[in-house]
This record gives structure tokens, sequence and C-alpha cells, in this order.
């Protein structure tokens, strides 16, 4: 019988380990499942291109039909997975169907906090393609709309509200959103970007209540002040899909828990990746989980080799990449720039587009991060002297710094 691979999950994680195990020269059988109905498809354009607009939906599509038959990856959409017998080696799925396996890989990802506030309509996450084609419509209109909370994907879905011409508060308990990723210099930036297009900022205020209906909802702010808005999005994080797992013998601590290898710990010839993983980053001697689109396409190829070349695997080494796009607006980030014992800005980050570079440096000297606003060739140059571990006085030389 030939050897059979299920991954379960039809996103960037799922459809790459699929796509890999082939260009690994795997010959056995693949089923996917994802739980979605639609396509695979491709989720930062969601926040982004697709929801202003700029793409049709068809454009973040990761996977045609036509190319799953081709590369002989089985489909099967639209049905989720219910239960894992690890014993066993079988996925119970939601219509009954039992898949048997040999190997199996968990991207089931992760799913948008739901919202706390429960009013009768007009409350909104951002998670799905379907999620993201209700927004679009919403925001057709120009709504008057409010985003708690100021992260990623809270800050472009405020940039994509506001290129429809939306009246657009973005609020969020903590003084500068998004300080834990970037920084304080990068996140004040990036605070004022918003501003300056037109953004309300409800900074550093949590909501106590969201009142009404879609068309008449009012929040009110812990400061006693309300906003009053047609429809209200919620991204306040998200959470591992790994409630099905319950009871499988793996451990599940917030994400499946894993070894260097992406190995599920509590059972043999099953792998975890992307948003539900939990694992060893060796830059930082802790587990982590992390909910970015690099990070999963790369433990995809990662356990696509340990499973069709076994004698050819080697630990996950995240490069820790993430990037946003805001209005015109890039930024990109790579490293464990918790390390950093120092730091060094570089660039013009007084002007209207600012171009700058943050670099961190650890103890040793070398350089451990790097943050750049609306500076991509920069960002290259770090990413290859992060990848050669080189000193960070090396980066400040060559970036023309300090």
């Amino acid at each position: 019988m030939r050897h059979r691979v299920v991954i379960v999950g039809s996103s960037v994680g799922g459809v790459r380990t699929a796509r890999a195990l082939r260009a690994e020269g795997y010959t056995g059988h693949i089923t996917l499942v994802g739980e979605e109905p639609e396509l695979p498809y491709d989720r930062p354009p969601l926040s982004k291109q697709v929801l202003t607009g700029a793409w049709p939906a068809e454009r973040a599509g990761l996977l045609t039909a036509q190319a799953a038959a081709d590369a002989g990856i089985e489909l099967r959409l639209g049905v989720a997975a219910r239960s894992l017998d690890t014993e066993a080696r079988r996925v119970h799925l939601a219509d009954g169907e039992v898949l048997v396996y040999d190997d199996l890989v968990i991207a089931t990802g992760a799913s948008a906090r739901p919202s706390p506030w429960q009013p009768e309509s007009g409350v909104y996450t951002l998670r799905t393609l379907a999620d993201c084609l209700t927004l679009k419509k919403c925001f057709a209109g120009g709504a008057a709309v409010a985003m708690i909370g100021g992260g990623f994907i809270g800050a472009e879905a405020a940039a994509a509200a506001w290129s429809a011409g939306c009246d657009v508060t973005l609020i969020d308990a903590v003084a500068l959103p998004m300080e834990r990723a970037a920084g304080p210099m990068v996140a004040a930036l990036l605070a004022d970007v918003q501003r300056g297009h037109g953004v309300r900022t409800c900074f550093g205020v949590g909501v106590q209540s969201v009142t009404g209906r879609a068309g008449a909802l009012v929040v009110t702010l812990s400061d006693a002040s309300v906003v009053r808005a047609e429809a209200v999005v919620v991204g306040i994080g998200a959470l591992p899909n790994d409630r099905w797992l319950q009871g499988s013998g793996l451990t599940i601590e917030d994400g499946v828990v894993c070894d260097a290898y992406l190995a599920a710990a509590g059972a043999t010839h099953v792998f975890a990746i992307g948003d539900v993983a939990r694992w060893p980053h060796p830059g930082l001697d802790a587990q982590v989980r992390s909910e970015h689109w690099t990070n999963a396409a790369d433990q995809a190829r990662c356990v696509a080799r340990t499973i069709a070349r076994p004698e050819a695997r080697e630990p996950y080494q995240p490069s820790d990449y993430i990037w946003s796009d805001q209005y015109d607006w890039k930024l990109q980030l790579a490293g464990p720039r918790s390390r950093a014992v120092a730091e060094w800005v570089i660039g013009t980050a007084d002007a209207q587009r600012p171009r700058v570079t943050v670099l961190h440096e650890d103890a040793a000297g070398q350089l451990c991060g790097a943050v750049c606003l609306n500076w991509p060739k920069a960002f290259v140059q770090c990413r290859r002297l992060l990848d050669e571990r080189a000193p960070a006085a090396q980066a400040r030389e060559l970036l023309g710094g300090p």
C-alpha cells in the first residue's frame, strides 16, 4: 500500500507542505483537508489588497483544482477535522469520513479571538475570505467604522476602510499598539500615519462596552468617552485551532507542543506547523507560537523534507520575518529582537515619508534583529547579514549609520 500523508489545514502551511512533499520527491498519497469550502487561499491579502478591492479574491488563491490534480493532491474541502486517534493513525472528519495516515501534518492555523462585546449585530472579525468579503461590502458604503485593536490586522484594516471612504476610529488599550512588534520609535511613526490620513486614534484607553445594532452602535471607552459607529471590527488576537485535538494524546498548551523538528509531543508520525504549532525557538531558548505567514511557509518545507527524506531532516531554523502594508508604507521586521542590548537608528525618521532602519545588537555584538520602514533595499541587506550572523557594526557601516 502506498504511503499516505494527511494534511489538516488548507491555508499556506498546508498547501506549502503538500507542494514541498512533491518537490522533495515524495510519491505517496497526499490528502489536504480544509474546513472552508473555498479553494485554498492566502490570508495576508485579506486585510490589504482584497479588502481594498485592489485584487479580486481569486488572485489570493494558493492552489487551483487543476493544479492539485496535476500534483496528485487530493482535496477534501468544506469539512472540518473533528478528532484524532494517534494510536490507530486516523483522522475523523465532521461528515463521518475517517482518513488513515502514515504521517499527519497539523496545519489548522488559528481563528480570530472572539469579540467579548456582543451587541445585536454590527460587530465583525477578519480572518477568513468570507469575513473579508463581508467587510469589503460594509466598507463600500463609506460607513463610520470603529476598529478595536491596533495591531497588524487592525492597522491594515483601518487603512483599507479609509481607502474606501469610511470614517475610521482606531482604538487600542495600549499607548502605542505596534510597539511590541516594531519598537517605540517606529510604532509612533505608524500611529502618526494613521492620524495623518484622518483616522481618529483612541490609544491607551480600553473598551467597556459595545451596544446597539448595525448602523447605530455605541462604543463606550474606559475614560467614559464614546465612539459612535455603524460597524465595529474587532482585531484582538487569535486562538490556535487545537480544540479538535483534545483527547488525542498530543500535548496541547496554547497550540501543539513540538520538538525542534516540529514533531508533535505525545505521538509518533505527527507534525504541527504554522499558527497552531508551539516549538522551541533556538534564538530565544523558549517555546513560541508564531502567527506569521513566513513561519508557516518555512515550517512546511522543514516538515516535508523530514517526511520525504528522513535522513536529511534538520531542526527548524526560523527567519522571524514579518511584514505589514499600511497605506503606501511598508514595515519589515526580522530576527529575535528581544535579545538586543543596544539599538541603532539609521535613516530619516523625521521626513514626511520616513525611511528608517532600527538595527538591534546582542550581547556578543552580532546583529540580532532589524526593523525597516519604507526601506526595502536596506531590509534585504539586513536579512542577509542576519543569516550570516554578522556583527552589528557591519550592518551600521553598510547602511551608512553611526
